[in-house]
């Protein structure tokens, strides 16, 4: 490396940062650079070094050599920095090294028009959107595997559960229908925090833009955002799209952990519903017997820490000024992309414990026929067959089921004659119901086909909506494929017209 005169950013200043500085805030910021921010930092002083050149702010031989010297830096890797924990961020390694290569008369015209203000948020926007297209494509596999499921399942029984009560029959298929639609709403809520994390602050500078005349629609086109975060001092305060970002996360974990809920006490010798593959579970070192739900107790464990992350980004940001400051719009890039890191990893492992999962759909037939989730329709058959009011109704078939269940009986021994029984002892009145109505009211199977309304787990209703769902998803998963096609897009292009 030629002997140039040294340049640096930390002129105002004359000693170099504290130890501790370092080691609390300066490494684990820059580890997280070149971790995930590496390339997209290149990338994005490509466009900035194109754009320059375009608009006649630097010769375009002074924008060729910074272009070579970045090029090759990519090619060559982070190694090439030599790292000494001297520097304060990932831009100050990567500014010394084309200073070093090129002389400071060069290699210090990149930063021209340009703040690290703006270059941070906009690297940090996308490193952001990196992860957020992974977390939306990994959602929609997850979606698919619980449609698959949903189908498959249509028609199996199962008791239908409020306040961990038996409740009425549903299905299997009908209760991850339900899981499918909370799905497509954190989809939704995912595309939205793309949709304000894909806008461009560069070209902000520190906060008030620059008298140089930069092309921001350029440089926005060159990096793949769609459109600008056009007010400056906007682009460099504000990360409200990381917020969104977090919070979106958080919400799907949680919907996640209570899925997993289910699915761990459904597995276990209580309930017998599903069994979980062994390559999910783990054992124990004295208990033969154990197969313990270990893929689940993981994901619950991660929603906690994904609510965590988000505690962490708004406390972060609370309390601080509405500008350029650490505390608030750069300390929020870690728990955020942490949270987007751990949330696609879980739903990942998520989709292969549904693959999976094997079901005993006879188990969760009987326990729907001989739990009381038959209550509400034989309450209904009384009021459509007698005329009764559905509060009489309601009492006489409750006190029926006390009966029955203080004698240890299933749902399905309930008569007619019982019913009619205790109608007449509260109210005087004969129901005069016949044998086989009764038994159809207290049989799972008809009670769900009779479900035909609008959102109903009735067969026909089941069959409608789960084609809405796959096209939805298919509407879904072609538009993200476009987004991500169009970035990646972007991308090769500024690198081609880099290297030319």
């Amino acid at each position: 490396m030629s002997e140039k005169p040294e340049v640096s950013v930390r002129e105002r200043v004359k000693l170099p940062p504290a130890e501790r500085l370092i080691e609390a805030y300066f490494a684990p910021n820059l580890a997280r650079g070149l971790a995930h921010g590496f390339s997209i930092e290149i990338w994005s002083h490509l466009a900035h070094a194109l754009m320059l050149e375009h608009q006649g702010i630097i010769a375009a031989a002074d924008s060729a050599r910074l272009r070579q010297a970045l090029l090759a830096l990519h090619e060559a890797g982070p190694d090439a920095l030599g790292i000494d924990g001297r520097q304060e961020d990932l831009y100050s390694y990567i500014e010394r090294h084309l200073t070093r290569t090129l002389g400071p008369e060069t290699g210090g015209r990149l930063h021209t028009g340009r703040s690290r203000n703006d270059l941070h948020t906009t690297t940090a926007r996308m490193i952001q959107r990196d992860k957020q297209l992974v977390a939306m494509a990994t959602l929609n596999v997850l979606r698919h595997r619980v449609l698959v499921l949903a189908r498959t399942h249509a028609g199996t029984v199962m008791p239908g559960y409020t306040h961990w009560q038996h409740a009425q029959p549903i299905t299997l298929g009908y209760y991850l229908l339900a899981f499918a639609d909370v799905l497509s709403r954190d989809a939704d809520r995912l595309r939205g925090a793309l949709r304000h994390t894909n806008l461009s602050p560069l070209g902000s500078g520190a906060l008030a833009t620059t008298a140089f005349p930069l092309d921001r629609a350029m440089t926005a086109d060159a990096l793949g955002f769609d459109g600008l975060v056009e007010v400056a001092y906007d682009g460099v305060a504000s990360r409200d799209d990381a917020h969104e970002t977090v919070a979106a996360m958080a919400v799907l974990m949680t919907s996640l952990s209570r899925l997993c809920v289910d699915l761990q006490a459904w597995s276990t010798l209580e309930y017998r519903f599903i069994e979980l593959g062994d390559q999910h579970c783990s054992v124990s070192s004295i208990m033969p017997q154990k197969k313990n739900p270990a893929a689940l107790e993981h994901i619950k464990a991660a929603a906690g820490m994904v609510t965590g992350h988000l505690v962490a980004a708004l406390s972060a940001s609370k309390n601080t000024a509405f500008a350029d400051v650490s505390d608030g719009v750069s300390a929020i890039n870690a728990p955020v992309i942490e949270a987007l890191l751990v949330s696609t990893r879980a739903m990942a492992l998520l989709e292969d414990v549904l693959a999976a999962l094997t079901v005993f759909p006879a188990r969760m037939a009987h326990m729907a026929e001989i739990g009381y989730g038959t209550a509400t329709e034989l309450a209904d058959v009384i009021v459509r067959e007698t005329g009764l009011s559905f509060r009489m109704a309601h009492n006489v078939v409750a006190s029926v089921v006390a009966e029955a269940i203080a004698a240890e009986r299933p749902a399905t021994s309930i008569t007619s004659a019982e019913l009619e029984s205790a109608a007449m002892a509260h109210f005087g009145i004969a129901l005069t119901l016949p044998a086989e109505i009764v038994a159809a009211a207290l049989d799972p199977v008809s009670n769900i086909a009779g479900r035909s309304i609008t959102g109903g787990p009735a067969a026909a209703n089941m069959a409608a909506m789960l084609g809405s769902r796959f096209a939805a998803l298919e509407d879904d998963t072609f538009s993200l494929a476009t987004i991500t096609t169009r970035i990646a897009a972007a991308r090769a292009r500024t690198f081609k017209a880099a290297a030319e």
